[in-house]
């Protein structure tokens, strides 16, 4: 039987490992970063019918442009800024020539790495960041680099000015809140990395896909769009707007920057049932993201117990935490598995992670480490999981 070794693969992707997550049928999925709730009763037929209303004219193209779905993007992406409570740069509209979409913020990330990194070129990440950001840079034939964050897993704007004009990227990508360590960052690093990267002849891409989780008052790079060309800021509506399925990422640039996506985006790229539901659910918004307050809570229920029972977690700004402090990370994997319990090892010394789930979700997980050998305060736990599961 032909192997993977007996084709004529580039030599590059040889001894590659494709992205990917345990996929099981348990009862608690909490390794992934999705959103814990399912798509609203009432949101669901909204989008039945804006999806039934395309399903007559199927043997006709989309819209290449989307520009109803560009249009609500912009008035969402407005929304937040007009409700921030400061705009270093001034910027308070983001119109619909400035914003882009696709199949998920991956491919977002991809069509952006085709019109701007390539063979001869670098893209730039700060380590631990996302995991398919080198095998993204790989895919279009850049070669991918990295810079150490400090080790509270943050980026100064030190850091930052200095990696970027050491290694003399194209593309530059931070991550923020940063997956898998929830790390969020200051607008001052941002600016400083986009000054370096003018310097330099690249552009900066701020992957924003937890944004909605962020805490009260934490600035989005949203707000430095305004007179900034070569600043991007990727989104995603998985996460907070539970749309992990449907496939829905875009970004905030000058059109220009979107002119050199058009260059290389495949003809039609966006389905009419996709353009059809993402919109609906734009329509929807207030309904859809009705519950980031809760998965929020979660979030920091998580960090409090961990606290307690002797482990260190991150402060996070996402959907998750990372945790330090733990003796065998796969023995924990398999500790929570054996419960109907998918975690997270992301290959992290000591560490593991988990997302936010619902309150009996975050009840379920927490009942199992206290169960875990290695706990190191498994008592400390009894109170969060007796507490009130709204808290």
């Amino acid at each position: 039987m032909t192997t993977l070794d007996d084709l004529p693969i580039r030599e590059d992707l040889r001894g590659l490992s494709p992205y990917g997550a345990p996929q099981q049928p348990v009862r608690v999925t909490i390794n992934v970063n999705e959103n814990p709730y399912e798509v609203p009763v009432g949101v669901q037929h909204h989008l039945q019918e804006a999806i039934a209303r395309e399903l007559a004219g199927l043997n006709r193209y989309p819209d290449r442009e989307f520009t109803g779905l560009r249009e609500k993007l912009a008035v969402y992406l407005t929304r937040e800024l007009e409700a921030a409570s400061d705009s270093a740069g001034g910027v308070r509209v983001v119109g619909p020539d400035q914003v882009w979409a696709a199949n998920g913020s991956n491919e977002i990330m991809q069509q952006l790495l085709q019109a701007f990194a390539g063979p001869g070129r670098r893209v730039l990440s700060f380590s631990p960041s996302y995991s398919m950001y080198p095998l993204l840079a790989r895919g279009v034939g850049a070669e991918f680099v990295t810079a150490n964050r400090t080790d509270a897993f943050e980026v100064t704007p030190a850091l930052a000015t200095d990696a970027i004009r050491r290694e003399r990227p194209t593309v530059t990508v931070l991550c923020t809140p940063n997956n898998p360590t929830g790390t969020g960052l200051p607008l001052e690093t941002i600016t400083a990395a986009y000054d370096a990267v003018v310097e330099t002849d690249g552009i900066l891409i701020i992957d924003e896909a937890y944004a909605e989780f962020r805490h009260a008052g934490q600035p989005s790079a949203l707000e430095l769009l305004g007179g900034r060309d070569r600043l991007v800021v990727s989104r995603t509506m998985s996460k907070a707007f539970a749309f992990a399925g449907a496939r829905v990422g875009y970004l905030a640039a000058t059109p220009a920057l979107i002119d050199a996506v058009r260059l290389v985006r495949l003809p039609y790229h966006l389905s009419a049932l996709t353009q059809a539901a993402a919109s609906a659910a734009l329509d929807c918004t207030d309904i859809m993201l009705a519950q980031v307050d809760v998965i929020r809570q979660q979030r920091d229920r998580l960090v409090l117990a961990f606290e307690e029972a002797g482990f260190r977690p991150y402060p996070s700004e996402a959907n998750f935490v990372l945790v330090a402090g733990v003796d065998d990370p796969q023995a924990l994997f398999e500790h929570c598995l054996e419960r109907d319990i998918l975690i997270r090892d992301v290959g992290i010394p000591g560490t593991i992670r988990v997302s936010a789930g619902t309150p009996v979700e975050t009840t379920e997980f927490l009942s199992a480490l206290a169960e875990y050998p290695g706990t190191p305060r498994p008592a400390a736990l009894l109170s969060a999981i007796n507490a009130p599961e709204n808290a």
